[in-house]
């Protein structure tokens, strides 16, 4: 599911892919559903393929999404991110991934993160689990 959301540089707010054509994609915004093109020279980044640091590796941002859906039980973040204050903030990351790189993980990438998960909610996606594991990776047999 999240290989098809988008973040788009300089767009507020999260989209889902929804065609793409010659040079260009078609989203549509998960706020007011307005359907709009983005071109090759905009920054487009998957959620899919965003991980967290961490003290010993990186996690992919659906497991950090799945920790904060248990943590707050399938509802929104109730922490307002436009008033909450740095330690507010890494204490929050503390509780939904323990071992963060408290030195490569910046506030605003906490913001960010509250930020989408509360758009994902409130666009209903609730499922943050991997569509589909690369049959690729697993060993052959014969």
């Amino acid at each position: 599911m999240l290989k098809t959301i988008l973040s788009i540089s300089g767009k507020p707010g999260l989209y889902k892919l929804v065609s793409n054509g010659k040079n260009m994609l078609i989203v549509e915004s998960l706020v007011d559903k307005k359907r709009s093109p983005v071109y090759g020279s905009d920054k487009i980044i998957s959620l899919g393929d965003i991980a967290m640091y961490t003290d010993e590796d990186e996690v992919p941002l659906h497991n950090v999404l799945t920790n904060v859906k248990n943590k707050e039980n399938g509802a929104k973040v109730a922490l307002n991110t436009k008033t909450a204050t740095n330690d507010e903030l890494y204490s929050y990351m503390a509780e939904v991934l323990p071992n963060f790189d408290r030195e490569r993980v910046y506030p605003t990438d906490i913001k960010k993160l509250i930020n989408w998960y509360n758009a994902l909610i409130e666009g209903g996606l609730t499922d943050f689990t991997p569509e589909n594991t690369d049959d690729s990776e697993a060993p052959e047999e014969k």
